[in-house]
């Protein structure tokens, strides 16, 4: 499974703007975990969706993946391990290709490109089946052009996409951020929903701190390129956002300053 060991990266170094992103950071996957991570602007969450995704390499360390290292390799390569939905709902999928165009990319994530990528009848029953699943009517839409979608109806394709092929670990970088209370829940249900009947190994951003608690089985909270905390299910069916604040402070000496922070 996938693991972290000792990954720095440092933005614009020997420049006044010099930053540093991630500080040897340590973090083990077990198969089926669902961890959620929290942490104030520029904590270095989205650096570390990125570094294990591909988008970049560490200055430091290693990413394994099985025990095999893939720093190294690029994003495309990664793909037969990685899916990732991102916090734009316009991100993840191409907007003037229609659902089922989409979902045939999805479906050859990770596998050669040939002639075969196209859409066949077979695959067409078996992309109405898997929209069925999101209870919107998707299914009934696979010629509709994915740019003309609401950003609800976007998002919920975007995570099936994500999970169509099973992928090793999931990211899901503030996936619900963008939408509105109504359409958040929506999403956040059916993550639930396939996470849980995919057993699929994922990683969640949020700014939202009751459900960074009330979601999956770990909570990793960040704070300057740091790990700070790392709770397990056990603590973490008992925890307040009072208590996670307290935590917090104790640790970093500081509150917690983001204005895009949710209590609940």
């Amino acid at each position: 499974m996938l693991e972290l060991v000792k990954v720095s990266k440092l933005f614009n170094p020997g420049t006044p703007d010099e930053k540093v992103a991630l500080m040897s950071i340590n973090l083990k996957f077990n198969p089926g975990d669902f961890v959620t991570v929290i942490g104030s602007n520029g904590a270095g969450k989205s650096t570390l969706m990125n570094i294990i995704s591909g988008v970049m390499n560490p200055d430091m360390g290693e990413v394994l993946m099985e025990g095999h290292e893939i720093q190294q390799l690029p994003e495309h390569r990664r793909s037969r391990w990685v899916g990732r939905v991102f916090q734009d709902p316009m991100a993840g999928t191409a907007p003037r290709m229609s659902i089922e165009e989409n979902l045939a990319m999805a479906y050859m994530r990770g596998k050669k490109r040939g002639l075969g990528w196209g859409v066949n009848a077979a695959k067409r029953v078996l992309f109405r089946e898997q929209l069925q699943r999101l209870g919107i009517g998707l299914e009934n839409r696979l010629n509709a052009k994915v740019g003309l979608l609401s950003g609800g109806e976007r998002q919920a394709l975007s995570l099936l996409m994500a999970t169509f092929t099973k992928p090793q670990i999931l990211l899901l970088d503030e996936h619900t951020a963008a939408l509105d209370p109504a359409r958040a829940e929506l999403i956040t249900r059916l993550t639930e929903e396939i996470v849980s009947e995919l057993k699929l190994t994922t990683l969640m951003v949020t700014h939202n701190m009751e459900q960074a608690i009330r979601l999956g089985n770990r909570l990793v909270m960040m704070d300057k390129g740091r790990i700070i905390l790392d709770i397990p299910e056990e603590r973490k069916r008992s925890l307040t956002v009072s208590q996670l604040l307290g935590e917090f402070e104790r640790i970093s000496g500081h509150q917690l300053s983001d204005d895009r922070i949710v209590l609940g």
